[in-house]
């Protein structure tokens, strides 16, 4: 009954959480004491689904503020915000990827074959799921290589395939309906490599210099895709696609996504990472920065490129992440791009925010 008044409250929430056209950005930052990461939010931005600093899955909603789950971690949310996936732990004691529906328990997904053993305790692990709830990616493991997966009820999970036999393969994210898988192969050559499966059927994703890097997200119908790595220049600093993401479209095919600004560093590469894009593809946000001490939010809007601080102080929220170490990555966009969540830091540890963009893209 808790759960049904949870998805009542949900329902009769989405219109007073609808954004005006005349709104200007908003910034709502979870308590510190909290230390809740968001990762996922639902098509009205109503629901929020994220993991505990110190572990533990929750959701977030404007009517309930953060409530614990259980389970190791959640790490995004359906569509109607109803169901929230993550991994929890099976009868032995092995990290499964798991689902969490309008309850106070965790339905663990288990692996590939039945009484698999898994790799160093864990089993499988998930990434995303579709609009409806009903498809869910991410890896399991055979022996201690990961292959890549695809779940639904009816099927059971089924491993998406791999065009390099004997390497690892991983699913990142899915398309809204389901129907498009989208994450990384691994080659022989030890590159990640950024990838698609289409009806089972694998396909590497090609970049302005050989293929791009892993995959992250896809809009609605897996016709915009967006990833880390634009091309193996992307560590030379100097080359002009040092410090890029990607974003790959059927219309335009790939082009390299830079960061606001170069940022030279005399040891580990800087990495920049598109990790979600709204359905047309308009709004994309990610992170530049080597770790999770070091690393900033990035919003492109139409491929321009902004620090989400910088974005936000220029469009009516002057003291946006005043108190913050760095503002960490955006970590995923609703559909219409109006809604973004994000992890950062502060001097106390480990934040997360929500940005409600309004008419501001």
């Amino acid at each position: 009954m808790r759960g049904k008044r949870i998805l009542l409250s949900f329902l009769l929430l989405v219109p007073a959480f609808a954004v005006r056209a005349s709104d200007k950005p908003l910034l709502i930052e979870l308590q510190p004491r909290e230390f809740a990461r968001p990762y996922g939010v639902s098509a009205s931005g109503a629901v929020v689904a994220g993991t505990f600093a110190n572990g533990g899955g929750f959701y977030w909603m404007p009517t309930t503020g953060v409530i614990a789950i259980g389970g190791i971690s959640a790490v995004t949310v359906s569509g109607d915000g109803s169901t929230i996936i993550g991994s929890s732990l099976d009868s032995r004691g092995l990290t499964n990827a798991s689902i969490w529906q309008r309850a106070a328990e965790w339905k663990v997904l288990g692996g590939f074959t039945p009484g698999a053993v898994g790799c160093d305790r864990s089993l499988s692990n998930v990434a995303d799921v579709s609009r409806d709830g009903r498809v869910i990616v991410g890896h399991a493991w055979d022996g201690c290589i990961s292959r890549a997966f695809r779940w639904e009820e009816s099927t059971g999970m089924v491993a998406v395939g791999s065009s390099v036999p004997g390497e690892i393969s991983d699913a990142a994210g899915v398309s809204g309906d389901g129907k498009v898988v989208v994450g990384s192969q691994q080659g022989a050559d030890g590159y990640d490599k950024g990838a698609k499966w289409v009806d089972g059927k694998q396909e590497l994703i090609p970049g302005v210099e050989g293929f791009v890097g892993q995959a992250k997200a896809a809009n609605v119908d897996g016709t915009v895709i967006v990833g880390r790595i634009c091309a193996p220049s992307a560590f030379r600093p100097g080359d002009a696609n040092a410090q890029t993401a990607w974003v790959w479209s059927r219309l335009n095919g790939t082009r390299c996504l830079p960061a606001p600004r170069f940022r030279p560093t005399p040891g580990p590469p800087v990495n920049v990472t598109a990790n979600a894009t709204s359905d047309d593809g308009r709004v994309i946000g990610g992170e530049q920065g080597i770790g999770s001490a070091d690393t900033e939010a990035i919003i492109w809007i139409d491929q321009e490129a902004f620090y989400l601080k910088d974005y936000l102080r220029a469009h009516g929220v002057p003291n946006a992440f005043e108190t913050w170490v760095n503002t960490g990555s955006i970590t995923d966009i609703s559909p219409d791009g109006r809604i973004l969540v994000g992890t950062g830091a502060s001097a106390s540890g480990f934040r997360g925010y929500i940005v409600i963009l309004g008419d501001q893209r």
